[in-house]
């Protein structure tokens, strides 16, 4: 069984003979006394110590308990401390009130009631190892988090040459094979391996947005107004059913992005629309250029339930409706929007039903963000010549949806 921590509890009286007597009252295992007999003295002690409680007495020369109290909730180390005032004065309101407000939460009156005292530091103390154990077991969490996000970055990476085996074995196979059963099979193959590309890519993109301080991003000159086309193209021979309709308001839609990046949030935005929105409505992709910055807005028919709207870029948590998605893939496009200096909101209601609408400022690098720099977790688990884009969740299951952009070697 684990020992309970020494917890520490401060004593502050400039007569020795009382320091003595509390010290005597309080003294046992698991509880170690610090003893000051000037306020200075004991702002020293709070510099280097971490106590669970203050005992201060009211009455002392140059400064007195209510002026080390004020010192005490002006600083950030100290200002959480509890302090209980002792004093031999009358019970006087207008003191009551004046410790209260320099940070008091209690007060002892002298001559003080032996097992009063106990019990109100006992409380303290008890209150005190029950912060620590919450900070320990949440230092441990997120031990265990980091750990397990390394974990599933260097997984997702290491899969990706076998994975690229089987892709490229499944392509000779299908320029070989003329038999259309074997060939729908070999296609099959070729579909589930691209399926898992996306899923590993989602993973790879999770674990960079947790351990390396978000998603690494590389601004180009880049002209919007071509890369939706594209992207629309792309759904619309996936999707051939399925309106979808580019609208501009014929504003600039050039800056400085990413453009591999803006292409996976365009291909999850459409893929979403097309996917969870109202089969009887067309899709519109608005490209809004005229303001200082970028506006891309996806709108398609339905509305989102709000406890799904509440939880829709978190992580696993999002719509996640299909086999081929990890519910990553708006968290994803969060954290890219979020690399650009920019913002993303949804508005979902029965009149205009679903728009996601997408800020971008002109240029990414305005922000001062360090976008270059190589982050611990690329060292570690990115040897160069990995992809860090692919499918995400929204993007054509059929391999369709990136060959067109560019890929980062």
């Amino acid at each position: 069984m684990m020992s309970q921590p020494v917890v520490k509890v401060l004593l502050v009286d400039d007569l020795e003979e009382n320091l003595l007597a509390l010290g005597a009252l309080l003294r046992r295992d698991g509880l170690e006394l610090l003893f000051a007999r000037s306020g200075p003295a004991a702002l020293e002690l709070l510099l280097v110590h971490d106590v669970a409680l203050a005992l201060v007495d009211l009455q002392m020369p140059e400064m007195d308990g209510f002026e080390l109290a004020e010192l005490m909730r002006g600083a950030q180390r100290t200002r959480h401390v509890p302090i209980i005032f002792i004093t031999a004065g009358a019970r006087d309101q207008k003191r009551m009130f004046r410790g209260y407000e320099v940070g008091a939460v209690d007060f002892l009156y002298k001559p003080i009631e032996p097992a009063l005292l106990e019990y109100k530091v006992a409380t303290f103390v008890d209150l005190h190892r029950q912060r620590l154990e919450r900070e320990r077991l949440a230092d441990e969490l997120r031990e265990a988090l980091r750990l397990t996000e390394m974990f599933v970055a260097a997984v997702s990476h290491d899969l990706r040459s076998p994975l690229s085996t089987v892709l490229m074995g499944s392509s000779v196979l299908d320029s070989k094979l003329e038999d259309p059963t074997l060939k729908r099979t070999v296609a099959r193959m070729r579909s589930s391996a691209e399926r898992m590309g996306g899923m590993l890519d989602q993973l790879y993109d999770l674990a960079r947005a947790r351990l390396g301080g978000g998603i690494t991003i590389d601004p180009a000159a880049t002209d919007a107004r071509p890369l939706v086309q594209r992207v629309v193209e792309e759904f619309r021979l996936t999707a051939p059913e399925r309106g979808i309709v580019v609208e501009e308001d014929g504003g600039s839609t050039q800056g400085c992005w990413d453009e591999q990046r803006l292409g996976q949030i365009l291909s999850n935005l459409i893929g979403n629309a097309l996917r969870h929105g109202d089969k009887q409505e067309a899709v519109r992709v608005r490209v809004l250029g005229a303001g200082p910055g970028l506006v891309i807005e996806v709108q398609n028919g339905g509305v989102i339930a709000p406890n799904v709207r509440e939880s829709l870029f978190d992580p696993f948590r999002g719509n996640r409706t299909s086999r081929d998605s990890l519910g990553l893939g708006l968290y994803i496009v969060r954290q890219i929007v979020l690399a650009h200096g920019g913002s993303i909101d949804v508005v979902s209601a029965e009149a205009e039903g679903t728009v996601f609408r997408v800020h971008l400022p002109r240029d990414a690098r305005a922000d001062g963000t360090p976008r270059s720099a190589v982050n611990a977790l690329d060292s570690a688990v990115d040897s160069g010549a990995v992809s860090k884009s692919g499918p995400v969740e929204g993007t054509p299951s059929e391999g369709l949806g990136h060959e067109a952009l560019p890929r980062r070697a």
